[in-house]
């Protein structure tokens, strides 16, 4: 494991209080990923799988007490497998059970935290906010190190498992379990992303919506490559734009909009 598994471990205690604290944002997959794979000696495969993972979480959220898989032990996890040269899919779809595992440390974390709640309540009638921070920071850090630990855990025994899972895959048995995961794994995006579409799109916007993926199939046709992604980005901001032009007009003359 050595330094870089050290490393990596407080990485992932930073990240697992940034997810309720800090800046909420460096603990999205598509920037722990290439933090991770420079860690690990390979950024751009870090890349690949943070923005895998970042696909197929865009549309999860907490909703009261459900949390939805853990995406930090997800890409950690995804990210060791990765690097030790399983395929990025098949790797993301490997490290599901570390998420589900995330997802139960959160939640024992928050059930330990509501025994202390009373304390917090006390500490508000004297007015004494410094008590509150410590319970809070308390209790973010105890999560830091439940993280920690488990990706501690899975880092030692990454490199073995991802040698096992690697002699297993070529085996008859192994090439259709991979072939079922390379599916596994693309389908992550897919479910990710139509999550964040039921939540969000009105249904205004599905002329765009098909309009969009039309495009991008034309623009791959062409053979552009990474730069028709962009092309497509830069269709889609002077289409948005236009439209939010429009509607601060309509305001300005009474009128009304809905949308997402």
């Amino acid at each position: 494991m050595g330094i870089n598994g050290i490393l990596v471990a407080i990485v992932c205690f930073i990240a697992a209080i940034d997810q309720f604290s800090l800046t909420e944002v460096f603990y999205r997959p598509i920037i722990l990923g290439p933090v991770l794979g420079a860690i690990l000696g390979n950024l751009e495969l870090g890349l690949s799988v943070g923005g895998m993972c970042e696909l197929a979480n865009i549309g999860a959220m907490p909703v009261g007490g459900a949390q939805p898989a853990n995406v930090i032990l997800w890409v950690v996890m995804g990210t060791t497998f990765a690097v030790s040269g399983i395929n990025p899919e098949v790797a993301l779809a490997s490290a599901v059970p570390f998420s589900v595992l995330g997802t139960y440390c959160v939640v024992l974390v928050f059930t330990v935290n509501s025994f202390f709640m009373s304390f917090a309540d006390k500490a508000a009638e004297a007015a004494d906010p410094k008590k509150i921070v410590f319970l809070n920071w308390a209790a973010m850090c105890l999560l830091g190190v439940f993280f920690a630990a488990v990706c501690l855990i899975g880092l030692t025994g990454g490199a073995v498992i991802g040698e096992t899972l690697q002699q297993f895959f070529t085996t008859p048995i192994g090439s259709a379990v991979m072939d079922g995961l390379n599916w596994a794994g693309g389908a992550m995006r897919l479910v990710g992303f139509a999550v964040l579409l039921k939540i969000m799109l009105s249904s205004d916007y599905w002329g765009f919506l098909l309009a969009g993926f039309a495009g991008a199939l034309i623009i791959n046709g062409a053979g552009l490559g990474g730069a028709g992604l962009l092309i497509m980005a830069m269709i889609g901001f002077a289409i948005a734009y236009y439209d939010f032009g429009q509607n601060i007009k309509m305001k300005g003359k009474g009128g009304s909009s809905d949308g997402i």
